[in-house]
């Protein structure tokens, strides 16, 4: 029984010894340091805002080719697709019986032009009254008037190109029949070369804008700065600039928005019409506008932006925010950041709320972005 107990007592000691020196390696340990974070100082910025609506291009000018004489079509003297210039021929009809009435007119002002010629003569002899002689001279105009409308029909047999542009196909053949009035245009002929763009603008955004500006939030942009960028429909930007041409003074009432027009110089003629595009307009100017990249703005659960920050005392503090739209590589921050604060763009995976960090500073480039995160500013501090 000693024995027993004098080995248990050996044990304990053994035991208790073990975990003092335990107690004293890891007391003696130093503290981990404090992660690294890649922080970017937000500044306020002037900043123009842009508002990209939808819309379609629409032909510049469009002219609708139709007969004004009746006749059977001889020939068609275009071809369809191609480009025309303002008074080529396109369509001949036949002009056998014009040509007809011409010359009979032509006739008729001869014989009523000899007539008043005779009579001009007699009535000063007095051998003819005066009213046999204006009679002659009215039938002398009116025969001038026929020649003239005959003329007319001639040349309306030669259907001319009334603007220049793309013709599109031609909706009659050799031997159709066409009339005067018809309401089957002959052919379509659009200038491509400037175009138009219509894009549609909700009246509830021009409210809100106008709002802002009367509360000084936002400035106008200048007359000068009214230009139009063109996104194209597989994403790519057109490569020339158009100007804003006027904007519709009424709100459409079915779909509550307004109509505004932009011209765009077109000379390769990418654009044709009907093309569904996206047209981003200048609306007005932020003069203490917050852009944050977009590499430390998140979302949580209920969908809202946040970030986090480090602040004076080096820890990390969650903001909610109010962001409606990217810029690029960033995101106009409209509340929840200030200048000055430390956005936290690198190593947000190892941080939380309430955290002391250690902040490096990230330079960014001159449009914003942010460089590709690497191991030193990305992990927790050795």
């Amino acid at each position: 029984m000693h024995f027993k107990s004098a080995l248990s007592a050996v044990v304990i000691t053994v035991a208790l010894a073990t975990l003092l020196s335990g107690c004293e390696q890891e007391a003696a340990a130093p503290a981990a340091p404090p992660p690294e974070v890649g922080v970017v100082t937000l500044k306020a910025e002037s900043f123009t805002l842009t508002t990209e609506l939808p819309g379609r291009t629409t032909a510049f000018r469009v002219a609708e080719v139709r007969p004004q004489v009746n006749g059977i079509i001889l020939k068609r003297l275009f071809t369809e697709g191609a480009e025309v210039k303002a008074g080529q021929q396109l369509y001949q009809i036949d002009a056998a019986l014009y040509e007809a009435t011409l010359k009979s007119a032509q006739a008729s002002l001869q014989s009523s032009k000899s007539l008043a010629d005779r009579y001009k003569l007699l009535v000063d002899e007095q051998a003819v009254s005066r009213q046999e002689y204006d009679e002659a001279q009215a039938k002398r105009l009116q025969a001038e008037a026929t020649l003239q409308g005959a003329q007319i029909n001639v040349r309306y047999t030669k259907v001319l190109a009334p603007i220049a542009g793309r013709i599109g196909r031609s909706a009659v053949t050799e031997g159709a029949l066409v009339s005067n009035g018809q309401a089957q245009a002959l052919a379509v002929i659009q200038q491509l070369d400037p175009i138009y763009v219509d894009v549609t603008q909700s009246s509830a955004q021009l409210l809100k804008l106008r709002r802002e500006l009367e509360n000084g939030q936002l400035s106008t942009v200048g007359e000068n700065a009214v230009k139009v960028k063109l996104i194209l429909e597989d994403g790519s930007e057109y490569a020339e600039q158009g100007t804003l041409e006027f904007s519709e003074v009424s709100v459409d009432q079915s779909t509550g928005s307004v109509t505004l027009r932009a011209v765009f110089p077109n000379p390769e003629q990418h654009l044709l019409p009907g093309m569904f595009v996206h047209a981003q307009l200048p609306s007005a100017v932020n003069s203490a506008a917050i852009l944050a990249p977009q590499q430390g703005v998140t979302h949580n659960l209920k969908g809202q932006p946040t970030a986090l920050v480090v602040n004076q005392e080096d820890k990390v503090e969650l903001r909610e925010l109010k962001a409606n739209r990217t810029v690029g590589s960033q995101w106009l921050i409209e509340a929840g950041l200030n200048p000055g604060d430390r956005l936290i763009i690198q190593g947000l995976q190892f941080v939380k709320p309430g955290v002391t960090v250690k902040a490096t500073p990230i330079k960014t480039a001159p449009d914003g972005s942010v460089p590709a995160v690497t191991a030193s500013t990305a992990g927790k501090g050795e």
